[in-house]
């Protein structure tokens, strides 16, 4: 019996970087919904209910962790990948406080490195 694919948001403003990002989640068998801002994010959660958001920080319209706070419904079983560029402690300290979220620094990590900490965070492997 084949199990259902998960579904993960992108949420980044960088449409080179977003492209890497679903053409690899594609490839490992994701359903992959991308969203360039924080509003149009939620709206993508709302309606799609995606088992994992990766989320650059700094989005256009409403940023990463304030988008993520906004979520209604069950957050507890919400998996969060913060991806993004800011080396900032307060921003460090924000995401640590949410429950199943990881904050990674793009440049200190690979493509191949993203997918396996998503599939380990949802229990794929």
């Amino acid at each position: 019996m084949e199990r259902k694919k998960k579904k993960i948001l992108i949420a980044e403003d960088d449409p080179n970087f977003t492209s890497i990002l679903r053409e690899k989640f594609s490839q490992e068998g994701f359903s992959v919904f991308v969203a360039q801002d924080g509003k149009e994010g939620l709206q993508i959660i709302e309606k799609e209910k995606p088992d994992l958001i990766i989320s650059d920080i700094l989005l256009p319209l409403l940023n990463g962790i304030d988008m993520v706070k906004q979520i209604k419904g069950d957050k507890e079983n919400l998996v969060v990948i913060f991806l993004t560029n800011i080396k900032d402690p307060a921003y460090f300290d924000a995401v640590k406080k949410m429950k199943k979220a990881d904050y990674l620094i793009k440049s200190d990590v690979c493509l191949d490195d993203i997918v396996k900490i998503s599939k380990k965070r949802l229990n794929l492997e």
